[in-house]
């Protein structure tokens, strides 16, 4: 059996000032994202969105992301992930999962996907998003 990884978009993520709330929880305001891929385009609706990021000892950080997509054609998406952040590299992983109602989008509802990311600078995220098949 094997993997099929079908292109999803790229996801540009800005993030406010970190907010350390102990030695090992931080939480990374999600301030915008831009979603551009073929199968979607959309842009981050509301301010709800941020990561709690529980930091190890060795180097590695654990995402806990929530946030609310709205497609340039008006429908709302809900997406959340989990992953891990390679603190000395600053790459991510992650597996992000969507719900939504609207029937244009529900094939997103079935899907795994899976994404690796690169801050760029200071508060700039890019990830690369592919679905699992």
């Amino acid at each position: 059996m094997s993997l099929e990884l079908i292109p999803l978009g790229t996801a540009t993520i800005r993030l406010a000032e970190p907010l350390a709330v102990s030695a090992s929880l931080m939480i990374g305001e999600i301030t915008a994202v831009e979603f551009e891929g073929e199968r979607l385009r959309a842009t981050m609706r509301g301010a709800a969105g941020a990561d709690w990021l529980r930091l190890a000892p060795d180097g590695t950080a654990t995402l806990d992301v929530r946030l609310t997509l709205e497609t340039d054609d008006g429908a709302i998406i809900y997406t959340e992930y989990t992953g891990r952040l390679r603190l000395d590299t600053m790459t991510v992983f992650a597996a992000p999962l969507y719900h939504t109602a609207d029937e244009r989008y529900l094939w997103l509802n079935s899907i795994q996907a899976a994404a690796k990311g690169q801050f760029t600078e200071p508060g700039l995220l890019i990830y690369e998003i592919y679905e699992l098949a």
